[in-house]
C-alpha cells in the first residue's frame, strides 16, 4: 500500500497526468454515450467533468497539477471551434439567402440570454459581481471571461456559468424542442441547431453536430455570431447604462 501511494503521488505530479486522465475518462464516457444511443443525459462532457472533479477531490490532487497536462487539450479548443466553419462553408449559398434573418435571430437570442440572466440575478438578490458574471453565460467560456472582466464581473465565475449553461442546453435541448414540437426536417434541424448554439455555445454545438449535420452547421454559426455580437454589444450596453 505505501508503494502504491508513492507511485500515485509520483504520477499525479507528472505533466502528462492531466492529459492522460482526461483522455481515458472521455474515451470511456464517449463509448458509454454511443452504447446508450446518444441519450442527452449521458453527455460525455458532463460525465468527464464529474469523474475528473470527483477523482481530484478524492485523491487530493491540486488542480494546477492536473491542468499542467490538461492544458494541451485546452489549447485544442481554438482549432476545434474554427473547424465548425467547414459545415458552414458547405452551406454558404443558403446562408447568403438567410443572413439578415439569422442575424436578427442571433441578436434576439443574445438579448434574451443576457437579459434573463440579469433578471434572475436581480430576483434572487445576488451580489452585483455575481450578476455581472452571469450576463455572458451563453457565450463560449474564454470570451465570457473577457466580457465579464470588462463589465465588472468575475472572469473565473463567468467561465463556470458558461460551462454549466452549455451542459444544461446539451442535456435539455432535445426534450425542450420536442415539447415545442419543432419538426425533425431540414428547416427544423436548422432551427434546433441555431437555438442550441445561441443558448449553449460550444457544448451545445458539439451536441447538435453529433445529432445532425444541418443542426451542427447552424449551431456553429450561432456560436460565432454570439461571440461577435456579445463582445461588441454587452460592454457598450453597460457603458451606456
Amino acid at each position: 500500500m505505501p508503494k502504491f501511494v508513492e507511485l500515485w503521488v509520483y504520477l499525479s505530479a507528472t505533466p502528462l497526468f492531466g492529459l492522460t486522465a482526461t483522455l481515458v475518462v472521455y474515451v470511456l464516457a464517449q463509448a458509454a454515450y454511443a452504447r446508450l444511443g446518444h441519450a442527452p443525459w449521458a453527455n460525455p462532457v458532463l460525465w468527464t467533468v464529474v469523474c475528473i472533479a470527483s477523482g481530484l477531490l478524492l485523491t487530493d490532487v491540486p488542480y494546477p497539477s492536473y491542468f499542467a497536462g490538461a492544458q494541451f487539450i485546452h489549447f485544442l479548443l481554438g482549432p476545434a471551434v474554427v473547424a465548425l466553419a467547414w459545415p458552414l462553408w458547405q452551406r454558404r449559398e443558403e446562408l447568403r439567402r438567410r443572413w439578415w434573418r439569422l442575424l436578427l435571430a442571433a441578436l434576439a437570442g443574445g438579448i434574451a440570454a443576457s437579459g434573463s440572466a440579469l433578471l434572475l440575478a436581480w430576483a434572487l438578490g445576488l451580489p452585483a459581481e455575481v450578476a455581472l458574471s452571469l450576463v455572458p453565460k451563453s457565450v463560449t467560456a474564454p470570451v465570457a471571461m473577457g466580457i465579464a472582466e470588462k463589465i465588472g464581473g468575475i472572469p473565473a465565475l463567468a467561465a463556470v456559468f458558461a460551462v454549466i449553461t452549455g451542459l444544461v442546453g446539451a442535456l435539455a435541448g432535445k426534450y425542450l424542442f420536442d415539447a415545442l414540437r419543432i419538426p425533425v426536417n431540414p428547416s427544423g434541424w436548422a432551427a434546433r441547431g441555431f437555438a442550441l448554439g445561441t443558448a449553449s455555445h460550444g457544448i451545445g454545438a458539439a451536441r447538435a453536430l453529433q445529432v445532425n449535420a444541418d443542426a451542427g452547421a447552424y449551431a456553429g454559426l450561432a456560436l460565432g455570431l454570439q461571440v461577435v455580437l456579445a463582445s461588441l454589444l454587452i460592454p457598450l450596453a453597460f457603458r451606456w447604462f
